[in-house]
């Protein structure tokens, strides 16, 4: 299982199979991205490439794409070995002792299974590991480029970092909020597996929520998902449902709190990203460099955050692959309010960002 999660941390592909005999049907499916595993699983790549680099004084683009190279091999070997250990079965109960006793003596006792994807898996992975060190050479100061390598560097590296710090400190927050929650309320079992599995996932949707951006969604009652109570009330309510600044805030007030988040965190990362850039570049600039960033980052935040799972079991006839047999989870971005929310917050918080960092001493910063 922990296999399996790295695989599609990376971006893999994981199958499921169900059996349940020659009288019963069982199927089920899963697409989510466990970005707790994934977060982590960047930092500690970005660091192990980063390392002998530090005390460089100039790297070519040769010698750079060549680190990257290797580094995108050694990462193929490791994904090709976890996808032998990424596969299980489980064995399902159809809802009662007797109904398994039945099913265990007609053969058709339900399982389900995983097994990775090789080929999607190493395909995916190595688009994975290259995009992120190429955002790792693009972030980091750390990595002494070449004048030519420099100049294009300078382009997108201050409004990327911006978006770095963004999410990152989404998910420190959240990592706070947490262990608030693990130690002085109950369900420690539903937050462990919220930090291990899918805080960011939660955290970055509290970002696109708070600018105005939405889901769509629903959760069947029968399946446990550890969620906030708000939004778990919201999405096991009747039918899918837009998850939203307004719908979460029906339900809990202390949702208006995501807007003034938002703000303070996207203010922060305009005014970290001015200070990266050259000196006389104009606000307007900075403005729409961070509104094409968190546009881009947002519409990035959604596809990642999108879930799509399911599981159900037929028994003669009876049950229709869901329902009291079964249960649905789907959570979908709406994109198109995501990239229009990220393009007005990075146009006014950009903005600002330039007026706050006016006269402020701007560390590396060279003319245009």
């Amino acid at each position: 299982v922990v296999a399996a999660a790295v695989l599609t941390a990376a971006g893999g592909s994981v199958t499921l199979s169900g059996d349940a005999g020659i009288i019963a049907e069982a199927n089920a499916a899963l697409d989510v991205v466990p970005l707790s595993v994934t977060v982590a699983g960047a930092l500690v790549v970005a660091a192990v490439f980063l390392l002998p680099l530090r005390h460089r004084a100039v790297a070519g683009t040769g010698e750079v794409l060549a680190r990257i190279a290797r580094t995108a091999v050694c990462w193929l070997v490791l994904l090709l070995l976890l996808t032998f250990a990424a596969r299980h079965d489980f064995t399902l109960s159809v809802g009662n002792d007797i109904a398994n006793q039945i099913g265990a003596e007609l053969g058709s006792t339900p399982t389900v299974g995983f097994r990775a994807d090789v080929p999607a898996t190493l395909g995916v992975g190595l688009l994975w590991v290259v995009a992120l060190l190429a955002l790792t050479v693009l972030v980091s100061r750390r990595v002494p480029l070449s004048s030519g390598l420099l100049r294009l560097q300078d382009a997108v590296r201050a409004p990327a970092f911006a978006m770095v710090l963004t999410l990152l400190i989404y998910v420190a927050v959240g990592l706070v909020v947490a262990i608030v929650e693990l130690f002085t309320r109950g369900r420690p079992a539903d937050t462990l597996a919220v930090l291990l599995l899918g805080l960011p996932n939660l955290a970055w949707m509290a970002l696109g929520i708070g600018t105005g951006g939405g889901w769509v969604g629903h959760v069947d009652k029968a399946i446990g998902l550890p969620m906030p109570p708000a939004l778990d009330q919201l999405l096991r309510a009747h039918g899918q449902h837009t998850v939203d600044l307004g719908s979460l805030a029906e339900r809990d007030g202390r949702a208006w709190l995501l807007v003034a988040l938002a703000a303070a965190v996207l203010l922060v990362a305009a005014f970290s990203a001015v200070v990266r850039s050259p000196v006389r570049r104009p606000a307007w600039r900075h403005a729409v460099e961070l509104a094409v960033a968190l546009a881009v980052t947002l519409f990035v935040v959604g596809l990642l955050t999108a879930i799509s799972a399911h599981y159900g079991l037929s028994l003669i006839g009876v049950g229709d692959l869901g329902g009291n047999l079964g249960g649905q989870v789907t959570l979908q971005p709406q994109l198109l309010r995501l990239v229009g929310v990220g393009l007005v917050w990075g146009l006014v918080t950009g903005f600002a960002g330039s007026l706050l960092a006016r006269g402020t001493r701007r560390r590396g910063a060279r003319p245009d």
